[in-house]
């Protein structure tokens, strides 16, 4: 399957989010625009949203924050994202190396 918001780049699984912050919750929404559409529970004001990205990546694919790295979009909605060496892939990730 191929997934415009998702994709292998070597060993990195290269993620492009699209952010709603200040939401009730952390969760995804699904698809906009060819990104994947994440609500998060902060601010975008002085990173508080991308920690927060993060750390949501982090624990929905089982890896530890040190192997995520923002590649683009520090401080706006659209963002890249690239994560080395997931252990799952969530139900929202229909995607397997």
């Amino acid at each position: 399957m191929t997934l415009k918001w998702c994709y292998w780049y070597g060993d990195a699984l290269i993620v492009k989010i699209h952010i709603q912050s200040r939401a009730p919750r952390d969760e995804v929404t699904g698809v906009y625009a060819d990104y994947l559409r994440l609500k998060i529970a902060a601010s975008l004001v002085g990173g508080k949203a991308n920690r927060r990205l993060i750390g949501f990546l982090a624990s929905e694919l089982r890896v530890g924050r040190s192997q995520i790295k923002l590649l683009s979009g520090e401080r706006s909605r659209d963002k890249r994202v690239a994560i080395y060496g997931p252990r799952t892939y969530p139900h929202w990730m229909p995607l397997s190396k």
